[in-house]
């Protein structure tokens, strides 16, 4: 896992003028959504591909979180191949539609581990940050605080480990949410030293 943007495999194989694809994974309950706003709001170079789900909206949530869709029109939607990727997650449909590139942008991806283990291969070069909490327990609380019920919590916490180990397999950065301006400000600095080494391949 590589940790260094300016590692030989970032000068190899990133050394380009298309746009950067980036793929923001992490176990549910991290604040990846939270972290996505903030990217969105501080850098104008990002855009945000909106994902689908036939997952319930939550009482937390403001409703412009993810396309919220019935499993029909999911599944009528995968059909048509509509999707970049998509997941069956926690009994529910998760997927990405495939974007109409901006080349004067980066795009950023919010999805499951499942998702980024297709994008990857769709696009090797895309660049997987993986977002973990900095601890268990922190985790329960932020799942409990949005308003998720007992037992969305405890599968939550079963599927964690597993998330976070096949995503530490495949992430090219790791960044621990502390809290969500030390994140954001740490994810903006590994996109610009990406960006830079596009660039200038230095």
């Amino acid at each position: 896992m590589a940790s260094d943007p300016s590692s030989a495999k970032y000068c190899s194989t990133l050394l380009s003028d298309k746009p950067l694809v980036i793929v923001l994974i992490g176990p549910g309950g991290v604040g990846k959504g939270t972290i996505v706003r903030a990217l969105l709001a501080a850098d104008d170079r990002l855009w945000l591909s909106r994902s689908w789900t036939t997952r319930a909206i939550r009482p937390s949530e403001r409703g412009d979180e993810y396309n919220f869709v019935t499993r029909e029109a999911f599944e009528a939607a995968v059909q048509n191949d509509v999707f970049l990727e998509w997941a069956s997650f926690n009994e529910n449909l998760y997927g990405t539609p495939r974007p109409t590139i901006d080349e004067h942008r980066d795009l950023l991806l919010e999805i499951e581990v499942q998702g980024a283990q297709q994008v990857r291969e769709h696009d090797p070069d895309a660049v997987v940050i993986l977002v973990l909490p900095p601890s268990v327990e922190e985790l329960e609380a932020r799942l409990r605080g949005r308003g998720d019920s007992d037992d969305h919590v405890a599968r939550r916490l079963r599927l964690s480990g597993e998330e976070i180990e096949k995503g530490q397999e495949l992430a090219d950065f790791v960044v621990v949410n502390r809290d969500v301006a030390g994140a954001t400000e740490e994810i903006l600095s590994i996109l610009e030293s990406l960006r830079h080494l596009r660039r200038t391949g230095l």
